[in-house]
């Protein structure tokens, strides 16, 4: 082989191969400096985007979910997590900020490259554009009807996973939200080592898919499913409730105040998952020596 011909080969390779792990773990570091330098309105459109973008993964979701009670629950909850995923691959692909992957952030805090006072203003910004674009979603999936589709079973589908989200204690919420934010924080993790847009979204598909599969909590995807299951509550039409055979009382459980109080522990359990459980550990196993004092 030429000289010439090796260095192509190389150069065809570097463009190819995904990062190794400690490339990834710069480029988080990188990325999250980034992040934290971003003006106040260009991360507030960025958040309200990825809101929205969460927000249809999860209508994606809750449609494919309808009439599939008659399937087996695995099969059942792998579907519905398929279809989640596209939230996240709109996110990551098109450009969006969204409060759990960049948790992310904290590994250029350890690093020294932010400040406390800038993470937390750039959590606080993003948290809040999440939550504007999911539940601005909502309200537009609401006003197109769409929980009528499939004789209702679109919205029923909403007003059920919403209900179990109300039900869940404090505790339990904390820790199915860490363990959501593994998956999800994994997913973008590995999403910053793939070189192409394919590579993207293979990777993105199956920790997503796995969390809602299991069962974990996701705090900006549950802005969108709270606030869609109470516009039906208070909304939906005679007939909606007619064709699923249900009245809104039997799901006095989805309140705002069962809202809040889920959204709480399901958003402390995803900063602990996904701050602490990877970012961090990441940052200490590839890039402390690279920061330690002299």
């Amino acid at each position: 082989m030429t000289e010439e011909s090796g260095e192509a080969a190389e150069s065809v390779a570097a463009r190819v191969d995904a990062l190794l792990p400690r490339d990834i773990a710069a480029a988080a570091e990188r990325v999250g400096e980034a992040k934290a330098a971003l003006d106040a309105t260009t991360l507030l459109a960025l958040a309200v985007l990825a809101g929205a973008f969460i927000g249809l993964g999860a209508m994606f979701s809750a449609t494919a979910l309808a009439g599939a009670a008659a399937l087996p629950f695995g099969v059942v909850r792998v579907l519905g997590g398929v279809t989640f995923s596209l939230g996240l691959v709109i996110v990551v692909i098109g450009g969006a900020e969204l409060f759990t992957g960049d948790c992310l952030m904290v590994m250029a805090l350890a690093a020294r490259r932010i400040t406390p006072g800038a993470l937390v203003r750039a959590w606080t910004i993003v948290y809040v554009g999440n939550f504007i674009g999911a539940v601005g979603t909502a309200a537009l999936v609401f006003l197109a009807g769409q929980h009528e589709f499939g004789a209702g079973e679109v919205g029923r589908v909403t007003l059920t996973i919403a209900r179990a989200k109300a039900e869940l204690g404090f505790g339990q919420a904390v820790v199915l939200g860490v363990l959501c934010n593994v998956l999800v924080c994994l997913a973008v993790w590995l999403s910053l080592g793939a070189r192409r847009i394919s590579g993207k979204v293979l990777v993105i598909v199956p920790p997503i898919t796995a969390f809602v599969a299991a069962g974990f909590e996701h705090s900006i995807a549950n802005m969108y499913y709270f606030p869609l299951a109470l516009l039906l509550k208070a909304s939906a039409s005679a007939e909606f409730w007619t064709s699923i055979a249900a009245q809104p009382a039997d799901f006095a459980a989805v309140t705002v105040r069962a809202a809040v109080a889920n959204l709480i522990p399901v958003t402390i359990g995803n900063v602990i998952g996904g701050a602490g459980l990877v970012g961090l550990v990441y940052w200490f196993i590839y890039l402390r020596r690279d920061h330690a004092a002299p």
